[in-house]
């Protein structure tokens, strides 16, 4: 926020939305995302058409961390939170057989009734080496290049993540993958 000002995260979440009735975009279009749950409740409170679909980013950093449990899950989704966005690894484990399947968030995401959105896939580093913090989850299972498919398998809708979960969107920095992926399996 701008020094010596009585300019607010809520001025500033509340300006963001201006912006867009300003330039005439339509609710439905937007989904307003913030790591800051104040700014989704915000919007939830004071721009119900926008604040529908506003997306609560969550910062997890690291599986030792832990996931928020359906206790919590459920508290969000009554204060009006119907969109979750964690990074992809947390929503990912590996199973005893060494088979990538849905983590406990994920599964506790859905019985919340949250839509879910997942972020960001090709940001990591190479996926020979384990694929970095993107995959932490992962990485014992994760070693070319080829398995970024194996893990959009999972995410994709007709595929065990999305279809346990209903993951609703995932954010890429390299779309050819994700288009690929969805054009072989007529995705939109």
């Amino acid at each position: 926020m701008p020094f010596d000002s009585d300019y607010t995260q809520e001025a500033y979440a509340q300006q963001m939305i201006n912006e867009y009735k300003q330039t005439g975009v339509e609710a439905e279009d937007v989904f307003a995302q913030s790591f800051n749950l104040n700014d989704v409740l915000y919007w939830i409170k004071h721009e119900p058409a926008f604040g529908k679909q506003a997306v609560y980013l969550d910062n997890i950093n690291a599986v030792s961390e832990g996931y928020p449990t359906l206790a919590e899950l459920e508290a969000l989704k009554t204060r009006g939170v119907n969109i979750i966005a964690p990074a992809m690894w947390a929503l990912l484990e590996i199973n005893a057989n060494g088979e990538i399947i849905p983590s406990s968030y994920a599964i506790n995401a859905k019985a919340a009734k949250l839509d879910i959105i997942t972020w960001t896939l090709e940001r990591s580093g190479l996926l020979k080496n384990g694929g970095g913090w993107y995959y932490q989850s992962t990485t014992p299972v994760i070693n070319n290049d080829g398995d970024m498919l194996e893990v959009l398998d999972v995410l994709d809708v007709l595929d065990v993540l999305a279809q346990d979960v209903g993951i609703k969107g995932i954010f890429s920095d390299w779309a050819a993958t994700v288009t690929y992926y969805a054009n072989c399996k007529g995705l939109k």
